[in-house]
């Protein structure tokens, strides 16, 4: 895949498949206003906040993700489909 590589605050997100059974063994059911998971493949050096200071990322290359499908834009490079997207956007950090 070509390398992508964002800026002023941006990730670039690959998608996971969604876990269908809980490690308890609930199957969950498939919804499409679930919010998805993804994992961070790229992140910008940081976002330039309006008062001149930088902010750094609060993700890291590697992490997986929640945010909403609908949310950034969808791109299909080579193939492969990503997603670019504002830190701000993502709603929270999973830890397995």
């Amino acid at each position: 895949m070509a390398k992508i590589i964002p800026i002023d605050g941006r990730v670039v997100l690959k998608g996971v498949a969604a876990e269908e059974t809980t490690k308890s063994g609930i199957i969950l059911p498939k919804s499409e206003e679930r919010p998805e998971i993804y994992q961070v493949i790229a992140i910008s050096e940081g976002k330039r906040l309006k008062d001149g200071s930088f902010r750094k990322h609060l993700v890291k290359v590697g992490q997986k993700v929640i945010c909403s499908k609908y949310a950034g834009d969808d791109v299909k490079i080579e193939n492969e489909e990503v997603k670019i997207i504002a830190e701000d956007s993502i709603s929270a950090i999973v830890q397995d």
